[in-house]
């Protein structure tokens, strides 16, 4: 069973996976959150949220060929479930309950 609310940075690797499509590679995704969202994030720190983030069910990957550059060796090319989805969307709606009607407060113009 997926978790019903996901960590910032779950909810940050899921939206750049999705962003990336079929480019959602593990240095596509790390230049992603960077480029995007101001975070620089090791390698070892993605690999292990990623291994974690299969585990609960939340992504999947496929090996595919790698580039000449890599020397073909094979890279995982990683993709959102359903599962993912659709906690990325519970986790997103439960931060605009709690914020609505806030925006004066956080010092925002009404929508």
């Amino acid at each position: 069973m997926a978790p019903r609310f996901l960590g910032e940075f779950e909810q940050m690797v899921l939206l750049a996976i999705l962003r990336l499509e079929e480019g959602a590679h593990a240095v596509a995704v790390l230049a992603e959150l960077d480029a995007r969202a101001g975070r620089a994030v090791s390698r070892g720190t993605l690999y292990k949220t990623l291994e974690r983030m299969e585990a609960k069910g939340l992504v999947a990957w496929a090996a595919e060929d790698g580039p000449p550059e890599r020397g073909g060796h094979p890279r995982r090319r990683f993709q959102v479930t359903g599962v993912g989805v659709r906690a990325l969307r519970e986790s997103r709606a439960a931060f605009d309950r709690l914020s609505e009607g806030l925006e004066g407060a956080l010092g925002e113009s009404g929508s």
